[in-house]
């Protein structure tokens, strides 16, 4: 008989905010996701090419590039990655909808996130 072996589903987790960003890693990884936070769009491009995630969770206003420009260009190296985005800044609804004339749909959450609903969303 053969042993079943579970693999953690992976998550990339991008904010320019490193406590926010490790804090979340934290929390996934204690709740059976093998969680890695990125602290930038262009770190996060970099770091999807290489971890082929499930799943980015992204902020959407960064220094460098905003996470809306970041999942583009990860969903066109990993078109079956689900993306989730997440801001508190009234900005990412123009950002969202200048994507969304592009053809482009994500997926947003109101930050703060907590971190229960967060793993509510994950899960279903």
């Amino acid at each position: 008989m053969q042993e079943r072996v579970f693999v953690k589903p992976k998550i990339l987790v991008v904010d320019d905010e490193r406590v926010i960003a490790d804090t979340l890693v934290i929390i996934l990884n204690r709740n059976g996701f093998d969680a890695t936070a990125a602290y930038s769009g262009e770190s996060a491009v970099e770091m999807a090419q290489s971890m082929q995630p499930e799943m980015i969770i992204s902020d959407v206003i960064m220094n460098d590039m905003n996470g809306i420009d970041a999942a583009i260009q990860i969903r066109s190296l990993l078109p079956k990655c689900k993306i989730l985005l997440f801001s508190g800044q009234a900005a990412t609804a123009d950002l969202l909808e200048k994507a969304r004339t592009q053809g482009h749909e994500f997926e947003i959450l109101a930050k703060p996130v907590h971190p229960q609903d967060l793993l509510m969303h994950l899960r279903s």
